[in-house]
């Protein structure tokens, strides 16, 4: 490739500064000023070192483009639709933030072709990345560099730097040395507030060279330093940060340079100003056949990258093996040990915490899976997610199956997404229920990119004991329910939980939550395991003896109470029927007629969960009854807690006999 050269990369960066800044006044809302300062860095890098075909942006090894400050859209739009991808038009561009448009107000997975992720939340975006950057390594590790050998770029802004998530991103990124990892910091010195001087003064080139980075700064409008800066960022040993001094609204007259130019519109005079001191001598949404064809050029580039691969591909003894890989979905191996498995369950009958039983069914399956890759937060021996046939990933040895997250739970969280999203894996990491506030953020873009992760949360209620209330969740269920798109499972024995699992494993549209326990629960189930009972959420576990009068509903570890509920209600002359409902999205999903055979019409319902109430009406009415918790927890043995809270059979008892 020739070098880069400043009288033609300069209109086709001015092409993105033009259109940033037309698209965002046409809506009347948006951030210019991102794009307009960046525009020379994406220009370079996207004509001289992207390895990016737009005729198939989905190809497997594509470099990956994270655009973590995603309130400045108009910059990865305005290069999608000037490298030619199909389906980003003028008019997209146009319709910038309007309903249905392929250019929303911040950049959305699935929705645009050629975004690789959704960012918006400052953070989020940089940590995906570094999944995403190591499952290249994974899949390296695994099929050589014929098959992948590819780089994740990110842009970065300040406020992604400042949020809480980007530290732990960095230093996994940095103890992993993936370096692969390229992160471009739009160094502006500029936020909404004004000046970043007002809140911020480190030195984040120190702070990425104390996770182990490699760091490099830039003149951002220099072109042919910033291509210097690439391609020695490409040959380092360790991630990079090159931190790019900007000026925000460049080419601005009077916002370049200020936070009036960060998140509103410059208004016509603005943009009049802006075009004469660029020299774009253009209208609205013009680009001239010249940059037009410089950028189609560039666009090009990306077509023999791709003609190459998809030849090492066809010749590799791999081939098939890779390409159903990235394909997802669960080996035929896996398959058949997974189903060994519930019925070696079914007939055993184990009494185990269904933390424990979790762990039975990875020991199962994860030698027969490659493409599972676990993990935890610090937490491996309580969230029991290590399988027995799974070697540690670290910075010399991506061949394994298990990474140590350390105390990272919003990290981990974000980098299984980037992992997830990249494909060729599916990742699954634990920690406690509880932290899941800590991961929350990441685990609702899971579900708003429709990403297949898996959340292994054990110590999944007051049942964890001794630990006390900061450690014990219990509006946690009730949270994580309310998240559109997520399935949170809290199965009741070790039965349900491989079949809690078999749901998760082959779900693709979303992500799950697997709530376990610490303390032991009995085997329930009475059937031979050959039904995935639990698929449809909830089912009838024991059927009352005569005509029901009453339905008692459990989840998790609190469904033991209501089958021992059921039998003092029949010594009292009461017919219960025992539902269990392992995942409460699920059951609500499945259609009237299945519903109403599990819970018919007109018959009172008492659920038990050691929970909150919150989003148990939708299942037992406003007037059926409750029993579980009601405010926080406390510090002792869980047999106490639950006696002292009236999370009892007892209890379920009393309400029954309410109703009936």
């Amino acid at each position: 490739m020739s070098a880069p050269d400043p009288a033609r990369l300069g209109p086709m960066a001015n092409a993105i500064r033009a259109l940033s800044m037309d698209a965002v006044e046409a809506a009347k809302s948006g951030h210019p000023g991102m794009p307009m300062g960046m525009a020379d860095v994406a220009a370079v890098l996207w004509d001289q070192h992207i390895k990016f075909d737009p005729a198939d942006p989905d190809w497997p090894d594509r470099d990956r483009f994270v655009l973590s400050a995603g309130h400045g859209s108009m910059l990865i739009y305005s290069l999608l639709h000037l490298a030619g991808v199909e389906g980003v038009t003028l008019d997209e561009l146009k319709n910038f933030r309007q309903l249905n448009s392929k250019t929303p107000g911040h950049p959305e997975y699935g929705h645009t072709p050629g975004v690789e992720t959704t960012t918006g939340p400052l953070g989020q975006g940089i940590s995906t990345a570094v999944g995403m950057a190591l499952a290249e390594r994974i899949l390296n590790a695994h099929y050589g560099d014929d098959l992948v050998d590819h780089h994740t770029w990110v842009i970065a802004s300040d406020g992604d730097l400042q949020e809480g998530i980007s530290q732990e991103a960095i230093s996994l990124a940095g103890h992993l040395k993936l370096n692969r990892l390229i992160v471009l910091w739009d160094d502006n010195e500029i936020s909404i507030d004004g000046s970043t001087s007002l809140s911020d003064t480190v030195d984040h080139k120190t702070r990425f060279e104390a996770a182990g980075w490699k760091t490099l700064s830039v003149d951002g409008h220099n072109i042919k330093a910033i291509h210097a800066a690439l391609d020695e960022a490409k040959e380092s040993e360790r991630p990079v940060m090159i931190a790019c001094r900007t000026v925000i609204g460049f080419g601005a007259p009077k916002k370049a340079g200020t936070a009036g130019s960060h998140g509103s519109p410059l208004g016509a005079e603005e943009i009049e100003g802006a075009r004469k001191a660029l020299g774009w001598e253009h209208g609205p949404f013009v680009v001239p056949d010249n940059v037009r064809e410089d950028w189609a050029e560039t666009g090009r580039r990306g077509a023999q990258a791709r003609k190459s691969w998809n030849e090492r591909l066809a010749a590799s003894s791999a081939r098939d093996d890779f390409i159903a890989r990235m394909a997802g979905g669960i080996p035929a191996s896996a398959q058949e040990a997974l189903a060994a498995h519930i019925a070696s369950v079914a007939k055993d009958r184990p009494a185990l915490a269904t933390r424990a039983a979790s762990g039975k069914v990875l020991d199962a399956i994860a030698a027969s899976y490659p493409a599972l890759i676990g993990g935890s937060a610090d937490l491996t021996g309580s969230n029991l997610t290590k399988a027995g046939s799974q070697a540690i990933i670290n910075a010399d040895d991506f061949s394994g199956g298990y990474i140590h997250y350390g105390v990272r739970e919003h990290g981990m969280a974000a980098a299984m997404n980037g992992m997830s999203l990249h494909g060729g894996v599916k990742p699954y990491g634990g920690t406690f229920l509880i932290f899941s506030d800590y991961c929350r953020p990441a685990i609702r873009l899971s579900a708003l990119m429709n990403q297949s992760v898996i959340y292994v949360l054990t110590h999944d209620s007051i049942g964890l004991g001794e630990d006390g209330p900061t450690h014990q969740p219990v509006e946690h269920l009730s949270a994580l329910r309310a998240i559109p798109g997520v399935e949170t499972w809290r199965p009741c024995d070790a039965l349900e939980t491989a079949e809690s699992w078999a749901c998760a494993l082959e779900r693709a549209d979303g992500p799950a939550i697997l709530a376990l326990s610490r303390q032991k629960v009995p085997h329930l189930r009475e059937d031979d395991g050959s039904v995935n009972m639990s698929a449809r959420g909830g089912y009838v576990l024991r059927e009352a003896e005569g005509d029901a009068q009453i339905v008692l509903i459990g989840t998790g570890t609190e469904v033991e109470l209501a089958v021992k509920a059921q039998g003092l209600l029949k010594e009292k002359g009461v017919a219960a029927r025992v539902v269990s409902m392992p995942c409460v999205e699920r059951f609500l999903a499945q259609d009237a007629v299945y519903r109403s055979s599990v819970l018919p019409e007109g018959l009172p319902c008492v659920a038990v969960e050691a929970a909150i109430r919150w989003g148990w009406d939708a299942i037992t009415g406003r007037e059926g009854g409750f029993v579980g918790m009601t405010g926080f927890g406390a510090s002792a043995p869980a047999e106490e807690l639950y006696e002292y809270f009236g999370i009892t059979a007892e209890r379920v008892v009393e309400e029954a006999l309410k109703r009936v």
